[in-house]
């Protein structure tokens, strides 16, 4: 990135320029220096980032500079550009940014998620804004009860694409965009593009300007990266020792499971440590408070499950925590991506017990690098470093049985006809 070029040489209009200075940013990142030239010329777009690149304004400062320079009322429950997002933490964060970089341009703008009472959202969408931001379930819900409608929009935007299929919005997804005007201008962001995810990016693109930020194999270089090797009953241990001996004034820690981050944030309130848990279990306005106490230092540690965590946007977290390794070495990088964030520092520290040796050795794989392991601390365990690493698939198997998790059965269609004669 040439730190010599402003956002005033993106040829931003003076209102968007101020909001950037009032946010106390002067230089673009790599991705906003590429797409937001794109976006101004209204080009499709097909952007593939990771966490933290500085996504949201790469689109949202073009979108409302374009929305600006062609003033239009919109009509009664309409709005002129839809942005989707897979979690609502995310949509009320995009949300504050078009708010914020817009503050001065005189938009309207809302945002509709579930998990709370929808009276609001109806109200705040009914004389038409400029840009909605909405979760798929919640918009769906809306526009089947007539309270919002999609004809008049020109642009739609489909953020953390990977994600949505991940969550299992894809049929959503593709509802929302068969009422969507045929004529638009299209965004799609993605962080990792699954055969799923391409389809549907080729689907829903013409003729995109492909932008690609911070490889994965590169977006990990600036993190000081750790591994310890633990028996799986000495986790919480090992965590509140490094509580004790390093500096983790801020701090994120992933679990697996809900239960597990509950039991996490239940141990460390023991010893005094200020945390709270957040995952699909609590309800939104819990998350919220958590995720607002965590921003203003109220709290040192968020323990987090990966869809719950996804779309937080925390300045100087100092240490990632992976408590439990995930099976996805993807979102390996995405956790660690919370950290380090705009030329600062961090540390990812990952606890790997013996199925997890698995994991390890794909996220390994996925980063092109090994990360260093530390023996020096109390709760290393010479049976996970000589355990043989198993396939991913099986440890993951193993894993879930842990955890009470059971496989499915397949569909009576999958297994085909039911036999007729007698057994």
């Amino acid at each position: 990135m040439d730190t010599k070029i402003t956002f005033k040489d993106l040829k931003l209009i003076e209102p968007l320029l101020r909001a950037v200075e009032q946010s106390g940013y002067t230089h673009p990142t790599p991705i906003q220096l590429e797409a937001i030239p794109v976006l101004l010329d209204k080009k499709d777009l097909l952007g593939c980032a990771q966490t933290g690149t500085g996504k949201t304004a790469a689109f949202s400062l073009p979108l409302l500079q374009n929305l600006y320079d062609h003033p239009r009322k919109p009509h009664p429950k309409q709005a002129r550009v839809l942005v989707l997002t897979p979690t609502r933490e995310l949509a009320i964060q995009v949300h504050d940014s078009f708010k914020t970089y817009g503050k001065h341009l005189n938009l309207k703008t809302a945002v509709i998620y579930g998990g709370v009472g929808q009276s609001p959202q109806v109200k705040s969408l009914a004389g038409g804004v400029d840009v909605l931001v909405a979760t798929p379930g919640r918009l769906l819900d809306l526009f089947n009860q007539r309270f919002v409608a999609l004809r008049d929009l020109e642009v739609f935007v489909l953020d953390e694409a990977d994600r949505m299929l991940d969550m299992g919005f894809i049929h959503d997804i593709k509802r929302i965009i068969s009422s969507l005007p045929a004529k638009r201008h299209n965004l799609f962001f993605s962080a990792t593009m699954p055969p799923e995810i391409e389809k549907l990016a080729k689907s829903i693109l013409s003729e995109p300007v492909k932008i690609e930020i911070s490889p994965v194999s590169s977006a990990v270089d600036i993190i000081d990266q750790q591994v310890m090797y633990v028996e799986k009953d000495s986790k919480k241990e090992l965590l509140k020792h490094l509580f004790e001996s390093q500096n983790l004034n801020r701090v994120i820690i992933f679990t697996r499971t809900k239960y597990g981050a509950d039991k996490v944030s239940v141990y460390l309130a023991k010893f005094g440590i200020k945390n709270l848990a957040i995952h699909g279990n609590k309800s939104q306005s819990a998350r919220q408070n958590a995720l607002n106490d965590f921003k203003n230092g109220k709290l040192q540690a968020l323990i987090a499950t990966d869809i719950a965590a996804r779309g937080i946007d925390v300045d100087d977290i100092s240490h990632v925590v992976n408590f439990d390794l995930p099976n996805e070495p993807e979102t390996y990088v995405h956790r660690i991506g919370r950290t380090a964030r705009a030329g600062a520092t961090g540390t990812a520290i990952s606890f790997c017990d013996g199925e997890e040796r698995a994991f390890l050795r794909l996220i390994e794989k996925l980063i092109k690098k090994e990360i260093p392991l530390v023996i020096d601390q109390p709760f290393h365990s010479k049976n996970v470093e000589n355990f043989k690493p198993m396939s991913a698939g099986k440890a993951k198997a193993i894993i879930d049985q842990q955890n009470g998790f059971r496989p499915r059965r397949p569909s009576r269609d999958s297994r085909g006809p039911r036999s007729s004669g007698r057994r």
